[in-house]
């Protein structure tokens, strides 16, 4: 069923050993629930095995607390050749509440990006094609291209410290 599946959501319980001292889940734990569902959501739109390349604009809104109930829902907005753009939201609610909006908080939201893989070498393989479905879709698309741009500069801001560092620390 490749480029069919453009949106999945995943729910966990944030478990005592999730959390902090604190009493908050850790941000790792969210980001490896993101990646969990990311790459569900890869492999169900490309039909292969998928590798994630890149996580931007993450923002952590709003703690996770301890028996939670967290929905991690993943969009795919933007595809390329071989990779897949996802909006992501993470969203906490009190289980024993109704399930109304106002107990269901947004805590963190982010862009992820997969490459899918070809079973024999590795390599990126062609996606199925997506294309915005209307206007809410093509703003979606244009926010994770620009997301994404940001990352790269972000990436690129590095690589230039690490070279200076490198370099006066050899000289």
């Amino acid at each position: 069923m490749r480029g069919e599946q453009r949106e999945l959501t995943f729910r966990f319980l944030a478990e005592p050993t999730d959390v902090n001292y604190g009493g908050k889940v850790h941000g790792g734990v969210v980001m490896k629930w993101i990646d969990q569902v990311g790459d569900a959501a890869a492999v169900g739109w490309s039909g292969h095995y998928s590798v994630t390349v890149a996580v931007g604009g993450i923002r952590f809104v709003a703690p996770i607390r301890t028996s939670d109930l967290v929905t991690v829902t993943a969009k795919l907005v933007y595809t390329g050749t071989s990779s897949m753009h996802f909006a992501i939201d993470v969203r906490a609610r009190d289980p024993g509440l109704d399930g109304s909006q106002a107990g269901n908080r947004l805590c963190t939201h982010c862009i992820i990006v997969f490459v899918a893989l070809d079973g024999v070498e590795g390599k990126p393989t062609p996606v199925p094609a997506w294309q915005p479905a209307g206007e809410d879709d093509r703003l979606l698309a244009e926010y994770a291209i620009k997301v994404m741009e940001l990352s790269k500069g972000i990436e690129q801001t590095v690589a230039d410290y690490q070279a200076v560092a490198t370099k006066k620390a050899a000289g």
